[in-house]
């Protein structure tokens, strides 16, 4: 069984500026996805680059920037 590693990153909603938790995979260093605001319920476009040190850079923009 492979074991999954996770971190939780805290940033703000692009759109309402809310305070809100990620939960990243750290196995994948490179990510692009869309995740919807815990607030209110826009998209998100999530960037995630997991550097070589495991510092984690987190990116979170509007889905029409």
């Amino acid at each position: 069984m492979t074991s999954l590693t996770t971190n939780t990153v805290s940033t703000y909603c692009a759109y309402c500026g809310a305070p809100i938790c990620l939960v990243i995979d750290h196995s994948i260093e490179n990510q692009e996805y869309i995740e919807d605001c815990e607030v209110c319920c826009q998209p998100l476009v999530v960037n995630v680059h997991i550097h070589d040190d495991d510092n984690i850079h987190c990116k979170v923009k509007r889905e029409d920037e």
